[in-house]
């Protein structure tokens, strides 16, 4: 996982609540076996409609995906997650998350960003009026900013989770943190137990 500090760019406003990870990547997607190529997938029933939001030209490029209360409810699939990090975005703004979406979400260095839902209300009309609206998100201080919006403002991040995004860490990395003293646990077991040899 690489590290996330800070990220600037626009914004892609979905206006849509309770999207669940089926509508974010459709089971037909999960038969992939790389974690690669779900970009494709993401929203792939919705974007079948020209005016979807991700087909207008208009929000190419954005980084940061706005979206409505609930998002990434229903079932655990990490490939919602993979999915919107492949399609090209780095976090996603929303009033509420489900809890199972946004643990995958910052194990896969995915920040999911939750802030007021009028505060959530004022980016998105922003940035339908304007796709060229730029949107701050400091994981280092805890803020987003919007200056063109008069947007300035701390969203909740516990320090383990603010840690994993700085230092770029997984699960495998946050272990290897502790490599040191595995080795000099594994060092002290009996012969007759089993190693990982």
């Amino acid at each position: 996982m690489e590290p996330v500090i800070t990220i600037t760019g626009t914004a892609v406003p979905l206006d849509r609540s309770d999207v669940d990870t089926d509508q974010i990547i459709p089971s037909d997607w999960l038969k992939r076996v790389e974690r690669t190529g779900f970009g494709q997938g993401l929203f792939s029933e919705w974007r079948e409609d020209p005016e979807f939001v991700l087909n207008l030209p208009q929000y190419r490029g954005a980084c940061i995906l706005l979206a409505g209360p609930n998002f990434g409810v229903g079932s655990s699939r990490e490939h919602a997650v993979w999915s919107i990090m492949d399609y090209g975005f780095a976090a996603v703004i929303a009033p509420r998350f489900g809890d199972i979406f946004r643990n995958n979400s910052t194990k896969n260095g995915l920040v999911p960003v939750v802030l007021p839902a009028e505060v959530c209300e004022t980016l998105l009309r922003g940035v339908e009026a304007d796709a060229t609206v730029e949107i701050t998100i400091d994981v280092r201080t805890r803020r987003v900013q919007c200056p063109a919006l008069g947007v300035d403002v701390e969203f909740p991040l516990d320090d383990a989770t603010q840690e994993r995004f700085l230092n770029g860490l997984d699960d495998i990395g946050i272990t290897l943190q502790h490599e040191a003293d595995i080795t000099a646990f594994e060092a002290t077991r009996p012969s007759w137990m089993p190693t990982s040899r």
